[in-house]
């Protein structure tokens, strides 16, 4: 029978590793082929105490003297710290051996362990728009993790895409850093969560927020409801509908102008510039307020005939008429936008577009893009 001295850290009586999280833990056991309790079940409601009673990570700890390190994370950004005990480190020849056997699964452990306490992102609108965590141009580095057979190193997507050290997220893509490629990328509006939008870089200095995009052979089926069009649909890839609530929460932040950009039936590129902008909450029916008109494409939005005003509407859906005609003008015209009786602008169409006088239903494509204004 051996003594205590001679026994093997896996079978060496151990001190718990202790990390306090409101999140939900991973299952940091499983090295040894063996099955462990699941602690991914943990109630994120609560400062949940999780106990590492691994035999094999605790023989690691021992032999490094690991310190975990788990933190708390709130709307993207640490909050506060909560450190697991720290094990002694031995001595000697025996736990230099120990910790090269087991480099390669403490390494992974580590990994596990530091996932374990980020929070996933809650990105309300990713699959609204059928976007995937792989397209996102500001997600962080992929880290490195181990194979099953810990002897070869893949790259993999982090599941919990955090903002560059010492920055927020962009709150519109006007704060993505100049020069970066237009793409997706993660944004979270004051008071808000995290959605994802397409940013245009490449147009008049970038830092455009695209709200809106079509092309006249979408795929795309624009008559949908209040609450589709609330939160978005489509492809941010390609066509899509932000979404009028998130338009309205990040229109609030500053004074913004908006850019339409309309390529007419010959293939020729127009624009109409406003240089304010800004959409009201949904208890007053998401009404648009436009300033100043600048461009090339004429001014179709402020038109003086009341009956073909889309400036200070309500927006309207097949399901909400809140236009100013006898009958929906979003229901007869398959698409929701912000109609007076009805309209001098469709854009949000499946087929030809209008622009005021410029193509009245064979527009090939638009873009609505909105940023902060320059002289606010």
């Amino acid at each position: 029978m051996r003594d205590k001295a001679s026994q093997s850290p896996a079978e060496a009586p151990t001190k718990p590793l202790y990390c306090r999280s409101p999140h939900r833990a991973m299952l940091l056991a499983g090295l040894d082929g063996q099955q462990h309790p699941d602690l991914s079940k943990v109630d994120q409601a609560q400062q949940s105490q999780i106990i590492l009673t691994h035999p094999e990570l605790q023989a690691l700890g021992q032999s490094c003297g690991l310190r975990w390190m788990c933190s708390t994370m709130s709307a993207g950004h640490p909050s506060s710290q909560a450190k697991a005990t720290r094990l002694p480190t031995p001595q000697g020849p025996r736990s230099d051996s120990m910790a090269s056997q087991h480099l390669g699964p403490l390494i992974f452990a580590c990994l596990l362990a530091l996932a374990a306490c980020l929070p996933a992102l809650d990105i309300r609108n990713l699959h609204l728009l059928n976007g995937t965590l792989d397209e996102i141009m500001n997600a962080p580095p992929e880290p490195s993790q181990f194979d099953n057979d810990t002897q070869h190193v893949r790259q993999v997507r982090d599941v919990a895409p955090r903002p560059p050290a010492g920055h927020g997220w962009p709150k519109d893509c006007s704060e993505v850093s100049a020069g970066s490629r237009s793409g997706i990328y993660i944004i979270q509006p004051k008071g808000l969560h995290h959605i994802v939008v397409y940013c245009e870089m490449n147009v008049t200095h970038g830092g455009w927020t695209v709200i809106q995009r079509n092309q006249k052979d979408t795929p795309v089926t624009w008559a949908e409801s209040w609450s589709t069009y609330k939160y978005g649909f489509g492809n941010v890839r390609t066509e899509y509908w932000l979404g009028t609530e998130y338009i309205h929460q990040i229109a609030k932040q500053k004074v913004y102008q908006v850019r339409f950009v309309i390529q007419d039936s010959s293939d020729n590129i127009h624009f109409a510039d406003y240089n304010l902008f800004s959409v009201e909450d949904e208890s007053h029916g998401y009404r648009l307020r436009l300033g100043s008109y600048a461009g090339t494409a004429g001014d179709a939005m402020t038109s003086d005939n009341p009956k073909t005003m889309h400036d200070n509407m309500k927006f309207s859906t097949k399901d909400r008429d809140q236009d100013t005609y006898s009958k929906n003008c979003a229901y007869s015209y398959e698409g929701g936008w912000w109609f007076s009786a009805c309209y001098s602008v469709r854009l949000n169409f499946k087929g030809g577009m209008t622009w005021g006088s410029l193509c009245k239903g064979n527009c090939k494509s638009s873009l609505i893009l909105i940023k902060p204004a320059s002289y606010c």
